[in-house]
């Protein structure tokens, strides 16, 4: 599995999470089929990764997150919905 960034295709989605959320970081990746969806923000990350024709497989899951976050899923929870799954990552915010 590879992981490529297509985050320039996706120019007005950037700009909307940019100027409506607390994001500071948004990054769209392609792997096959699936699209991955990655914001940063300054007290938590999103990882969204949606499937026009299928469900999403913890496989999956597993790579983005890992490829992403450094991170284990083990210790995330993952959502599981039609054709699609969310991590949510609580960051510990600096003092």
């Amino acid at each position: 599995m590879r992981l490529f960034d297509v985050t320039n295709n996706f120019r007005d989605l950037v700009h909307h999470q940019l100027a409506g959320t607390d994001a500071n970081l948004v990054k769209v990746y392609s792997l096959g089929n699936v699209t991955v969806l990655h914001t940063k923000a300054p007290t938590h990350e999103e990882i969204l990764l949606k499937s026009d024709h299928r469900n999403i497989r913890d496989d999956e899951v597993n790579f983005v997150v890992e490829s992403l976050t450094h991170l284990n899923s083990d210790q995330l929870e993952v959502i599981h919905g039609h054709h699609l799954a969310e991590v949510s990552i609580n960051l510990p915010i600096a003092q």
